[in-house]
């Protein structure tokens, strides 16, 4: 599928709105994890609407780039690049989260389409896009597999097996995106498990490495490009993002991992955070 090119303006108004319908979406449902849904906006716009090769209306394509959102709380932004596309109606995006949608808060490929693999336990999905990475190797196709991680997701030992293997298996149509917002749900990562020196880790692992302004839309379109020019490994994009990105109400706060809106005064405050008024797709 071909991608038109997006102005600034155009890729600005996306994430304003994208924003302003996923908080709306998450709030309405009464809980869910809006700080590391808020951190990857313009990273999960960019790739859906830049840079991946994809057919809303041929899901399962053969030659598709593949996403594989391991950190699969975050599951509802993927959601609104997927219903943007036009993968499934714009109308389901209300039932983020409720029972019995087809959008639950961790992704389901049985339920929604677009989605390539489920999301269970954190720590995962790395090794599932090494799969599909090896497949389409395997398999003399030339697509490509992205997989965004999360910083706190970091401490498990999967991922770092799957590091190892992707590195020896110089699986260089792999390109993996780290929301490296330095908080997960128990406090700020450098307190829980201090990871620096990240991006010698990846090196030492076989990676090759690159950091980014994870919400500067240029940042990420050129560090993509190089990532994707590389060969004979993989490639690992270090995001520096802002947890809770675009809402005063949780922009830089560890609290916002998972939230709670218990009554009408609380949605309210999150939804005036946002500091705009757009029209609902629902």
């Amino acid at each position: 599928m071909e991608q038109r090119e997006l102005s600034h303006a155009e890729l600005d108004a996306l994430a304003r709105e994208f924003r302003y319908v996923v908080t709306d979406a998450i709030c309405r449902s009464g809980s869910g994890h809006l700080g590391g849904v808020m951190s990857l906006v313009e990273i999960v716009i960019s790739l859906y609407f830049q840079v991946m090769n994809v057919r809303p209306e041929e899901p399962e394509w053969p030659e598709r780039d593949r996403l594989v959102l391991s950190k699969g709380h975050a599951g509802p932004i993927v959601y609104m690049a997927l219903a943007y596309k036009g993968f499934f109606p714009k109308a389901w995006l209300a039932t983020i989260n409720a029972n019995g949608t087809r959008l639950p808060s961790h992704m389901d490929q049985i339920l929604t389409p677009g989605v390539e693999i489920t999301a269970g336990s954190l720590g995962q999905g790395l090794s599932c896009a090494c799969g599909l990475a090896l497949a389409a190797k395997l398999d003399g196709r030339t697509h490509r597999v992205f997989c965004i991680i999360g910083d706190g997701e970091s401490d498990e030992g999967q991922i770092w097996e799957a590091a190892l293997f992707a590195g020896h298996r110089r699986l260089d149509n792999l390109i993996a995106i780290c929301d490296y917002n330095k908080m997960q749900i128990d406090g700020r990562t450098a307190e829980i498990v201090d990871l620096e020196p990240l991006a010698d880790k990846w090196r030492a692992f076989g990676w090759e490495v690159f950091e980014m302004n994870g919400h500067d839309w240029d940042a990420i379109r050129t560090t993509i490009a190089a990532a994707a020019a590389v060969t004979g490994k993989p490639a690992m994009i270090l995001a520096h993002t802002i947890k809770g990105k675009g809402n005063r109400e949780s922009e830089g706060l560890v609290d916002c991992h998972n939230i709670k809106v218990p009554d009408q005064a609380t949605y309210d405050r999150y939804m005036c955070g946002l500091e705009c008024k757009l029209e609902l797709p629902y």
